[in-house]
């Protein structure tokens, strides 16, 4: 069951100004839209401030329906499945706001958005990105929004998926650019030979 996290699952943020409440192949992906060689400076989230994310989400029109739905309860208790990075991703005198949603069930994100602190917006907030595939996950990587997706090959069950796609995104004339991305394809076999379903994996 997924709760409010402190860390995002399944991304390891590096770089400077983050602060969070949460044998393979690789196969390049071509880049989308110009890029610029400038990246916003860093500033520290030590002055950062907590957001209603659930509610901040519940009143944003760029969310979804079914999003907004799987908001309308807690999943226990009240604890929302919604997890909350502050990072620096803008060039802005705040940090910007990721936030992550997943299901109750098996905790596979249905949602990723990053906001970003404006004072004429409701809440001070814009939504900058949004991306509401099924199993995406957004982060932070050495300054810079990552968004990671799982894929599935048919077969396949939810807690085990054939690979993933990465894609980086740097802020650049006021929206957000893919640069770069990459996709992994994820072993089958497990480290003591045997399949996930059970099987033994061959050799080579």
């Amino acid at each position: 069951m997924a709760a409010v996290g402190l860390l995002l699952a399944g991304c390891n943020p590096g770089g400077e100004g983050v602060r969070s409440e949460g044998s393979a192949t690789s196969t390049p992906v071509p880049p989308k839209g110009p890029v610029s060689s400038s990246s916003p400076s860093p500033s520290s989230t030590a002055d950062y401030k907590k957001v209603d994310a659930v509610q901040l989400l519940k009143d944003d029109p760029k969310v979804g329906a079914f999003v907004k739905k799987s908001l309308a309860k807690p999943c226990a208790a009240d604890e929302y499945p919604v997890e909350v990075t502050y990072a620096s991703l803008t060039g802005g005198k705040s940090p910007d706001v990721i936030v992550n949603v997943m299901t109750c069930a098996d905790s596979v994100g249905i949602g990723s958005y990053v906001y970003r602190k404006h004072s004429g917006a409701k809440h001070g907030y814009d939504n900058v990105y949004t991306n509401e595939q099924p199993s995406v996950s957004a982060g932070v990587n050495k300054g810079e929004l990552e968004v990671s997706k799982q894929t599935y090959d048919t077969g396949d069950k939810v807690c085990c998926p054939s690979g993933e796609d990465v894609m980086p995104y740097r802020w650049s004339g006021g929206r957000f650019v893919e640069h770069h991305g990459y996709h992994t394809d994820y072993s089958k076999t497990t480290v003591d030979g045997a399949t996930p379903d059970g099987g033994t994996g061959s050799e080579g």
